[in-house]
């Protein structure tokens, strides 16, 4: 008669059957490093566009009361010290995609456009419908502004800040 509580509780368990991984044909490509996997690079958007402008103050009375960004940050320039370098935001924190940031260089002259220059800066509003409205308070504090156009759905207006700049305000299309 055999003794109960000398047998395991539970049979032996049966060895893995599952899929065995792959072995390589020969030894020493299983213990030759393999290289990391190359990381894909993508441009995710735009973090910020920095200007050159002659007079912060100036450039602040613009972006900040007139257009209604926030005036984000004030420093000097990391790169060149003796010049300040101001941060508006359309979000108020400074979210990538929402910052114009703007050098003070008022010794420069008055730049030209042409090849190697930036055409214009496109602000987004949320509404078609607000394009005519923002022509109308630009011109109303005396700021030229062109008649709205509309592209496809594409709606906008163009203008000029203090330093000679080209801003679209735009809504709708890509």
């Amino acid at each position: 008669m055999t003794d109960e509580s000398s047998k395991p509780p539970h049979p032996p368990a049966e060895p893995f059957r599952g899929a065995q991984p792959e072995q390589p044909a020969d030894r020493e490509a299983a213990e030759t490093p393999q290289p990391p996997t190359p990381r894909r690079m993508r441009i995710a958007g735009i973090h910020h566009v920095t200007l050159i402008s002659a007079d912060l103050h100036r450039t602040t009375g613009f972006y900040r009361d007139v257009l209604g960004l926030a005036l984000w940050r004030e420093a000097a320039n990391d790169d060149d010290p003796g010049a300040r370098h101001f941060w508006f935001s359309a979000d108020g924190q400074g979210s990538p995609g929402t910052i114009l940031s703007f050098l003070e260089y008022p010794q420069m002259g008055a730049g030209s456009q042409g090849t190697g220059t930036t055409h214009h800066i496109a602000l987004a509003v949320d509404s078609p419908d607000e394009i005519g409205a923002w022509r109308d308070y630009l011109r109303s504090r005396d700021i030229p502004t062109t008649e709205v156009f509309d592209r496809s759905g594409l709606v906008s207006i163009y203008l000029r800040d203090p330093d000679g700049h080209i801003l679209e305000i735009v809504s709708g299309g890509a």
